[in-house]
């Protein structure tokens, strides 16, 4: 266990990330938390400002999205799903996109696949 144990106001810091987005020519912003230096579990704080996406990607392993304000539309394959404040997904095992419908604050919580 780190000796060491901070913890995060993720609303202070949703704010903070918004006002980065807004200066932002790409219209996000995000932090990183680990778990354990090295390890494979990770958190992302990402803010999207309203129109702005996260083009279609691969999935890094086990993956769950958590919507912490504003709405956003996930889309993986065929499917589409709209997510608001609140509201929690696991993220399919393939190549997906995520795009704000409104300025949106996302928690993304991922497990690496090893090997």
């Amino acid at each position: 266990m780190p000796e060491t144990t901070t913890t995060v106001d993720l609303t202070a810091l949703t704010d903070e990330l918004l006002a980065t987005a807004a200066a932002a020519e790409n219209g996000r912003a995000t932090r990183v938390f680990r778990a354990v230096p090295g390890g494979s579990l990770s958190q992302v704080l990402l803010v999207l400002r309203s129109g702005r996406e996260l083009s279609e990607h691969s999935n890094p392993g086990e993956a769950l999205l958590h919507v912490l304000r504003g709405r956003v539309r996930l889309t993986a394959g065929e499917e589409t799903w709209d997510l608001g404040a609140s509201e929690h997904l696991a993220i399919p095992p393939q190549r997906h996109s995520l795009v704000a419908l409104e300025d949106a604050a996302v928690l993304l919580t991922v497990v690496k696949a090893r090997g």
